[in-house]
């Protein structure tokens, strides 16, 4: 009778949904190069045109896609770790988090881009803090400083895009610094 060897790593049973991955990333790469061939390859700058990236962003992809496909049909990722976390998934959480970016995406033109910003970055925040299970999330303080941080981050996002690179940003005055 044989054992079976110890030392190898053991494989996985199912390599179905790494195999969707693969598939999945291998026809992004196609459709972005499909979209690709419409753009002008018409020389620009520095002898690039502005296909280049296009292309070179599709060819990595479909590289990618095919290499994760090869992986999963070939017994699939051998050194993959057990997954961590919780058997299910979390959906106050994701309800939190998905919140947060439909009212970015709904308030932009309204609030501006760094109070909705903000909005969003609460939001997510107390999603994931309740993922996690940590304690405090309802406190006041917790609520602020997730507030204040938001702005902290998303105002200097906003200043350099509308200040420096002169790009517009839907703001709430016309000033271009709120």
């Amino acid at each position: 009778m044989t054992t079976p060897d110890s030392s190898a790593p053991p494989q996985p049973a199912v390599t179905w949904p790494q195999t969707l991955v693969g598939i999945g990333v291998l026809v992004t790469g196609i459709a972005l190069a499909f979209g690709a061939i419409g753009i002008s390859s018409d020389a620009g700058y520095g002898g690039v045109g502005p296909n280049f990236l296009p292309w070179l962003v599709s060819v990595v992809l479909m590289l990618c896609g095919a290499w994760i496909l090869w992986e999963a049909r070939t017994g699939g990722f051998r050194e993959l770790d057990a997954p961590s976390g919780a058997e299910h998934a979390y959906w106050p959480g994701f309800i939190w988090v998905s919140a947060g970016l439909l009212l970015n995406a709904a308030l932009i033109t309204t609030l501006g881009f760094i109070l909705s910003c903000t909005l969003c970055y609460l939001l997510a925040v107390q999603g994931l803090r309740r993922a996690s299970g940590q304690a405090g999330v309802n406190a006041p303080r917790t609520w602020v400083t997730d507030f204040v941080t938001g702005a902290v981050i998303s105002a200097p996002v906003f200043w350099m895009f509308t200040q420096f690179l002169a790009i517009n940003l839907p703001g709430l005055t016309n000033t271009g610094w709120i």
